[in-house]
């Protein structure tokens, strides 16, 4: 074998186990906490088939075209809001408001939020992405945006979380004011 080939293939196996190295130290250091993934099993069907057996991966699908939320497989704690739902009142068309929704992890375990979102594309929570440890509050903000909405609207946040059950919801209203359009002029006569 030639000295250029062994450089070569030392290069190429130093850059393999540097770049596992990297990707083992960078994981470690994301890591909320470790831990085994339970298995459930369907009860036994009635009919004679086989039962199904979910071993999906949180994320990933669990054959019923749903996919296992990382939330089902770690340790359950318990949170509370300052308030379930926040009125604007009454906001012009085209407003972007906030609001701020205090979340206190009322358990023992950490509170992980895994995900929140609007009931549509004009509600935007900004929540909190690190854990939160138990009695500590941290806030979650709402966006509404009114744009091409008009008179009352009531959207939602779905949280999911840690917690048991896994989601929960707040909400949001406001009575959007609209400028009257020549239709609406035409509706009333």
């Amino acid at each position: 074998m030639s000295n250029g080939l062994k450089v070569g293939i030392l290069v190429v196996m130093a850059g393999a186990l540097g770049f596992l190295g990297y990707t083992q130290f960078k994981k470690s250091g994301n890591e909320i906490e470790s831990r085994p993934v339970e298995v459930a099993t369907a009860p036994a069907a009635t009919d004679g088939s086989s039962a199904a057996t979910t071993n999906a991966m949180p994320g990933e699908d669990n054959g019923n075209g749903s996919a296992t939320k990382l939330s089902e497989t770690r340790a359950k704690t318990t949170m509370a809001y300052d308030k379930k739902e926040h009125n604007f009142g009454t906001i012009k068309q085209g407003d972007q408001v906030e609001c701020v929704f205090k979340i206190t992890n009322t358990g023992k375990e950490p509170l992980i939020i895994e995900e929140a979102h609007g009931s549509c594309g004009c509600t935007v929570p900004d929540y909190p992405k690190d854990p939160i440890p138990a009695g500590e509050t941290r806030d979650m903000k709402v966006k509404f945006n009114s744009a091409g909405k008009k008179g009352d609207q009531a959207k939602t946040v779905t949280i999911t979380a840690n917690t048991d059950p896994i989601q929960s919801m707040i909400t949001i209203k406001a009575n959007v004011d609209a400028p009257e359009t020549a239709e609406d002029s035409k509706k009333k006569k």
